[in-house]
């Protein structure tokens, strides 16, 4: 086994040092294309009425590239993953090979698929954007937070040690708030949770045309706002000590600090801030067409219909653009919101 380990790091060294992939320990699918709430920040809703999904043979071409390329982790992603009728045998087939899924969800339909949940995924991710009135504003639905709190409830009444996790966007809406959010996780039964600021400028989440400036401001924290961000943040750090230590928040002070230095960015006060990202060297996303990723944010490099994932991720274009990607300069990467740093040795 250890011997194994180290061969993997290996892989995923040389795949770091050469820019060709002989190691992909993350693949992120999005087995439906359709989404169960509408919120505010995000486009893909705009779109369900033209219904894409993975099938069983899909998943299944993969397989021969994933177990190749030694993928330990498969993250189903959305639009809302477990709306695809075929979803829980995806991860059949997927399980059958030693792969982990992870799931990120809404919640609202975490209830009535909660002991097929238990039985084929090993962790949620959720996301939580208030408590119950901001949630469910930013969400335009209906009991989405109730939803979410039954479906979790549901989870951890069969399996409490289960992981669920939460994930929530920090902008406009809901930044006064951020307080309550933590409070909500808690009430909810959550594990932990993570905070990130709000994608406005990219092509991600289903937006075919780049939202106008009048659009990013209604979600973008206004100038005039900054110092309250500014506030409210202290205030987080101040208040929750407890679970910032204890990781319930996922972040560190530092961490948190930047989601203020990203909207004041915007205005100039500041750059960007700098990550430390690897996401095409060691994962890709599958979307629910068939269309690959580097990464969310980067254009396609093909499609599995077209080509064995294998041939696409290893193309001579897309070994260029890993080579030629500078994540400090090139424009998308530096205003990015959601990043992956995995080192080779990681246990994953």
């Amino acid at each position: 086994m250890q011997i194994q380990s180290l061969y993997q790091s290996f892989k995923r060294y040389r795949t770091l040092r050469t820019d060709v992939i002989s190691s992909l320990p993350i693949v992120i699918l999005m087995p439906h294309s359709a989404c169960n709430c509408r919120c505010v920040m995000c486009d893909i809703w705009k779109d369900n009425q033209n219904l894409r999904q993975l099938m069983e043979d899909d998943v299944r071409g993969l397989l021969a590239t994933l177990k190749k390329f030694g993928t330990r982790q498969v993250v189903m992603s959305g639009g809302e993953a477990l709306l695809n009728p075929k979803f829980f045998r995806l991860c059949e087939i997927l399980h059958d090979q030693n792969i982990k899924i992870s799931v990120l969800s809404t919640g609202l339909a975490l209830k009535k698929n909660a002991e097929q949940i238990l039985r084929w995924v090993d962790d949620v991710v959720v996301s939580l954007d208030g408590n119950e009135a901001i949630h469910d504003r930013i969400r335009n639905i209906p009991q989405a937070y109730q939803k979410l709190k039954e479906g979790v409830q549901a989870i951890k009444a069969i399996q409490p040690e289960f992981k669920i996790t939460g994930r929530s966007v920090i902008h406009k809406v809901n930044f006064r708030h951020w307080p309550s959010i933590i409070d909500s996780a808690k009430e909810i039964a959550l594990d932990q949770i993570s905070f990130l600021p709000a994608d406005v400028s990219s092509h991600a989440f289903n937006r075919e045309i780049l939202w106008s400036e009048p659009r990013q401001h209604d979600i973008l924290v206004d100038e005039a706002e900054l110092p309250e961000l500014s506030a409210v943040l202290d205030d987080v750090i101040r208040n929750y000590r407890r679970e910032l230590e204890s990781r319930f928040i996922a972040e560190s002070p530092e961490r948190l600090r930047k989601i203020r230095d990203y909207y004041g960015a915007f205005y100039k006060h500041n750059p960007f801030p700098y990550k430390q990202c690897n996401a095409p060297w060691v994962s890709t996303v599958i979307e629910a067409d068939g269309t690959v990723r580097p990464c969310f944010f980067h254009p396609p490099i093909g499609n599995i219909k077209d080509s064995s994932l294998e041939e696409i991720l290893n193309s001579t274009e897309t070994i260029r653009f890993r080579k030629q990607l500078d994540i400090g300069t090139d424009s998308t990467c530096v205003r990015c919101v959601c990043y992956l740093n995995l080192k080779p040795g990681a246990d994953i």
